[in-house]
């Protein structure tokens, strides 16, 4: 906060207050926040491996205000459907309670809030495509809850993505890993590790465009990557069991595998080939002018293996893709989880003819690019 300048809070707006005067009264606020795309090490953080990751510029929109009374109204326009429920009632009706969650954790934080607010959702994010529209939903709702308690508090936008992941994922037990929350709420381009303990780093390339290519194909996200992660870390436990000292961010290939059958030694060594692709591209997206070529074809290379070995693609995915590369995009790849949803290839250039493929293969494109974190704007 700017020194000498504060919030203060009565039941139906906010005051700034600097030098003794008011500055400004708000009685509504929004907070935006950016979709993410996986450049490298998609379905690899679940198991402890770093990912690199882009916030893009598609986002959600919270803008709410605070009521008289102690119900939370959220008008989500998008779904043409409005949720309702009181702050004395934060028990988890349906699955994935995301606005409840959300509130739970910024209560375990020590935030009170004695008035609901009124709120209205909207997104330019694909909505269940693999671009992280849930993560970007919670991370801006959490972001708002911060500003709208009663002793606001400024969070980092670190803090804000670990409270994210822990509404979205730990409070429901859900596989995913912690790349969509942090990604979302950091933005930019970052390099994300989960162990031996977190650490996220921005990384500083300017990559110029990508386009984002919607098959508008449903995906099952959970169940998918139940499937992926859980037959995997089945594997690596045998590994572990046959290799003292394990370790799969630095193993090589020099390993006793003789618990494993011959297909579960394939997806094991595509893991570790996935794992190295990520190395290569950090490598070249740490310097000052990387080479736009070899970051598209590592691409490529990783939509490879999640085809053909975590068989996540579609036909129709591959046809968006294959006419996207056709047209002169660099490299790309599946987005997400897969089984459906997003695509995107790598177009510092003939970004008009790319977007002219995906489309007539049948999918919606958008021109991205690297776009900021969470942030907030206040109104009169």
């Amino acid at each position: 906060w700017p020194i000498n300048i504060w919030l203060y809070r009565t039941w139906d707006c906010y005051f700034w207050f600097g030098h003794n005067c008011i500055i400004r009264i708000i009685k509504s606020m929004e907070i935006s926040t950016p979709g993410r795309i996986c450049l490298f090490g998609e379905h690899q953080d679940y198991l402890g491996l770093p990912v690199i990751a882009m916030a893009i510029s598609l986002r959600v929109r919270i803008r709410g205000y605070p009521r008289s009374d102690r119900k939370i109204v959220i008008h989500k326009k998008d779904f043409k459907e409005t949720e309702s429920f009181s702050l004395s009632d934060l028990n988890y009706n349906r699955p994935r309670d995301y606005f409840k969650s959300g509130l739970k954790v910024c209560l375990e934080e020590g935030l009170v809030f004695s008035n609901g607010f009124e709120c209205e959702i909207t997104s330019d994010i694909p909505i269940q495509a693999g671009t992280s529209s849930s993560s970007a939903i919670v991370v801006s709702w959490i972001h708002f809850l911060s500003l709208m308690a009663e002793k606001p508090i400024k969070w980092s936008l670190k803090k804000l993505g670990e409270l994210a992941f822990k509404a979205e994922v730990l409070e429901f037990g859900e596989p995913g890993g912690m790349m969509d929350q942090y990604t979302t709420a950091i933005g930019n381009l970052v390099y994300i590790e989960s162990e031996p303990e977190l650490f996220v780093k921005q990384l500083s390339s300017n990559l110029g465009s990508f386009i984002l290519g919607d098959s508008g194909e449903p995906k099952d996200t959970m169940k998918i990557l139940k499937k992926c992660r859980d037959l995997r870390i089945d594997i690596i436990q045998n590994v572990k069991l046959k290799n003292k000292n394990f370790d799969l961010n630095s193993c090589g290939k020099d390993l006793d595998l003789s618990l494993l059958n011959h297909k579960e030694k394939d997806l094991f060594f595509s893991t570790i080939e996935n794992r190295d692709i990520l190395k290569r591209a950090k490598v070249e997206l740490e310097k000052e002018n990387p080479d736009h070529k070899t970051l598209g074809d590592l691409l490529n290379q990783q939509h490879s293996i999640l085809r053909e070995k975590l068989d996540i693609s579609t036909k129709k995915i591959e046809s968006m893709l294959k006419a996207a590369l056709d047209a002169g995009a660099l490299g790309g790849k599946i987005n997400g989880s897969g089984g459906g949803g997003c695509m995107f290839v790598y177009a510092p250039e003939n970004q008009e003819s790319i977007v002219q493929a995906i489309e007539s293969s049948g999918g919606e494109a958008y021109i991205i690019h690297s776009d900021i974190g969470s942030n907030f704007l206040t109104y009169l």
